[in-house]
């Protein structure tokens, strides 16, 4: 029972510290493809408009302190939990050789009392010689070696009563801590998480999505004036000078204003507009 105490010490244990080592690596590349996400986020939000882009930031901040919190959580395991099933592999195999070393003494003094039994079974007058005297050597073997059995023995199973009880207690703080990291952890990220909620639901999707349908809009109805005014003739025209040539409409605004100076005279002269044609 007592070896097998150990055994099962050093197997279990040290599965345990596998298992848990294993999960601490897990946690650790989780934050770190976390961190790749708050990147990607950053970079898309630098891509959006500015309401978008204020509401993507502020919920990649709060991811980002999620891994803070997922940092501190890593390193918690490895120095309280993982560390220290590390070392239980060395106080484990000092039990051993205790044990060993206990046994060892033990089985010496009681084949020395085996062979004195066999001794008084061979010679039962000789039985009766050592009883009869005291202080003869195989009198002080006998009880030499029932004393050091006994002992032996003691010592033995205080040291294994004193492993389990420190197997016990180091595993129930093991796992202890184990939970009150865990706990901390997903308390810290439960309230940053909720602060990641509340900053989508704040975001007003109505107006954002009015706002690209205005900036929409806006680009295209500036192309559509200009394609129109490239195309139309101008609404403030007249219809029948809109349809007139470009050369008889400048004619015709000459009629009204301009003044024209007769040719080899110093004297101003008139325009006259006749049959379409423009008479000095």
């Amino acid at each position: 029972v007592m070896e097998n105490t150990v055994a099962d010490a050093e197997k279990y244990f040290g599965q345990l510290c596998s298992l848990l080592a294993a999960y601490t690596r897990k946690t650790a590349r989780l934050r770190d493809k976390a961190d790749q996400l708050v990147k990607q986020l950053i970079d898309f939000a630098n891509s959006e408009n500015p309401e978008l882009r204020a509401t993507v930031r502020d919920f990649a901040e709060d991811l980002a302190k999620v891994q803070d919190y997922r940092q501190a959580q890593v390193e918690r395991l490895e120095t309280k939990v993982v560390n220290p099933l590390k070392l239980y592999g060395a106080r484990i195999k000092r039990t051993r050789a205790e044990i060993k070393k206990f046994k060892h003494g033990r089985n010496h003094e009681i084949k020395q009392l085996k062979k004195l039994e066999k001794l008084r079974q061979k010679s039962p007058s000789d039985q009766q010689m050592i009883i009869s005297c005291p202080g003869s050597g195989a009198e002080t073997s006998v009880q030499r070696a029932a004393v050091v059995s006994s002992r032996t023995t003691l010592q033995l199973e205080e040291t294994v009563d004193a492993f389990q009880r420190q197997k016990l207690k180091d595993l129930q703080t093991f796992f202890s801590d184990f939970v009150t990291i865990e706990m901390v952890f997903h308390a810290k990220a439960v309230e940053v998480y909720s602060s990641a909620f509340q900053t989508l639901e704040k975001y007003d999707l109505e107006r954002a999505l009015q706002n690209f349908r205005a900036k929409v809009h806006g680009v295209s109805g500036c192309h559509d004036t200009w394609l129109l005014a490239s195309t139309d003739p101008s609404p403030s025209a007249p219809h029948s000078l809109a349809s007139q040539g470009p050369l008889q409409f400048q004619l015709k605004r000459a009629n009204k204003g301009l003044v024209s100076v007769r040719r080899g005279e110093g004297q101003p002269g008139h325009c006259v507009w006749q049959g379409g044609c423009l008479m000095l």
